[in-house]
């Protein structure tokens, strides 16, 4: 069996990059850019006036000044004719020629036209001045391909005078759950059945970082039902996420369906507990071609847990993301690992100091008590067994 860092490795191996597409600027929040970003040009482009108040030059060494004009922001820079004088300016406009210093407007007094400075004011050189250029030059690179745009991406983008941007496409993604003890939240169900949960989990984390173009699905365990509804669903999105339906039982037909269908298996099993029975593999065949299927055992936190280890980190490689490391946390608590296998542990961050956060230990009663995730904030990828991992051991840790 591979080792979770050996199946996240083959996953990005074996994903097909989505192609690229130009979106406009309101919608490029949590998009993966594929196109550099250089500057159009300095930034600031103009010394920019940081505070309203008077602007003049400082060598005058004068402490009162006749007001030349007003200088407001958006107007074209004007030029100062002596340095007797002054011109009043405000936030954001263009530091008029002549002008090297600004003195905020509750720094001085204006009686008559005239502005006389605070006693305690001393005028130096490029005080509540932005110089031009001292942001970034023109043409100097912004922002990479592999980037995940936030707000302050997408700021960058516009202020570039960019109206859109190139970023992957956002693939297409159906969330399929399988078995018939599964019923509909909101519908009666019997003693025999459960209702079905996961695919409302895996949903909401999807929705959570972005993905829009989500569709789910739920397929009794028929072969025949199987095979016309996933090759309905390969027809018509780029990614199938499946719960249950991949481990040893008699009626777990996930497996051989998809590959009948043209699914090549990259990997089966995964050493790790919960979610051992991981399945994933990509299209082999012209009608499958650039599909990704992830099957997810069907335990609850099975499924949570290894959509947040490997599925999360394969969609973002499709998308061409820059791939960062797992976020580090310290465990609060001794763990005691009994299997020899990776051990996926829920915790909860729980402050130390104002610099630290700890990670609380909250086991499961195993891989189908999802009630025990209420409160965590996700979970630790702890060492094979058997193995004591003591207190504050710096281990990886992953976000629902």
């Amino acid at each position: 069996m591979l080792s979770p860092a050996d199946a996240v490795a083959a996953i990005a191996r074996h994903v097909t990059p989505l192609e690229p597409e130009s979106v406009p600027l309101t919608h490029l929040i949590g998009q993966v850019l594929r196109e550099p970003i250089v500057a159009s040009r300095d930034q600031p482009p103009f010394d920019r006036v940081t505070m309203d108040g008077i602007a003049f030059a400082s060598a005058a060494g004068r402490r009162s000044f006749r007001i030349a004009g007003t200088q407001a922001a958006g107007a074209p820079g004007q030029a100062l004719a002596d340095g007797e004088a002054c011109f009043e300016v405000m936030t954001g406009a263009v530091a008029p020629t002549g002008c090297d210093c600004v003195v905020p407007v509750e720094r001085i007094s204006i009686d008559d036209g005239v502005a006389t400075l605070a006693d305690d004011v001393v005028a130096t050189p490029g005080m509540n001045v932005h110089s031009r250029g001292l942001d970034c030059r023109a043409g100097e690179p912004l922002l990479q391909p592999g980037t995940r745009l936030g707000p302050p991406e997408v700021a960058v983008i516009a202020s570039s005078g960019l109206s859109r941007a190139l970023v992957s496409r956002s693939p297409r993604i159906v969330v399929i759950s399988t078995g018939d003890e599964l019923i509909e939240p909101g519908e009666p169900v019997q003693d025999w059945q459960i209702y079905r949960s996961n695919a409302y989990g895996v949903l909401a984390s999807l929705q959570r970082r972005g993905y829009g173009h989500v569709a789910q699905d739920h397929l009794p365990d028929d072969l025949d039902t199987l095979r016309q509804r996933l090759r309905l669903h390969l027809d018509t999105h780029d990614v199938l996420i499946l719960s249950g339906g991949v481990s040893m039982g008699k009626f777990d037909f996930v497996p051989q369906v998809l590959t009948e269908l043209g699914i090549g298996v990259v990997f089966h099993k995964i050493a790790q507990r919960p979610g051992k029975p991981m399945w994933f593999g990509v299209g082999t065949t012209p009608s499958t071609q650039g599909r990704t299927v992830y099957a997810l055992p069907g335990n609850p936190v099975s499924t949570l847990v290894c959509l947040s280890r490997y599925v999360l980190p394969g969609l973002a490689a499709a998308m061409g993301a820059s791939q960062n490391a797992a976020e580090r946390i310290a465990l609060a608590e001794a763990v005691n690992v009994k299997p020899p296998l990776a051990f996926f542990l829920p915790v909860q961050c729980v402050p130390e100091t104002a610099a630290q956060r700890l990670a609380r230990p909250r086991p499961t009663k195993g891989s189908g008590d999802f009630t025990s995730l209420i409160g965590t904030d996700g979970f630790v990828e702890l060492p094979p067994g058997p193995t004591l991992v003591p207190p504050g051991t710096v281990v990886p840790f992953y976000r629902w």
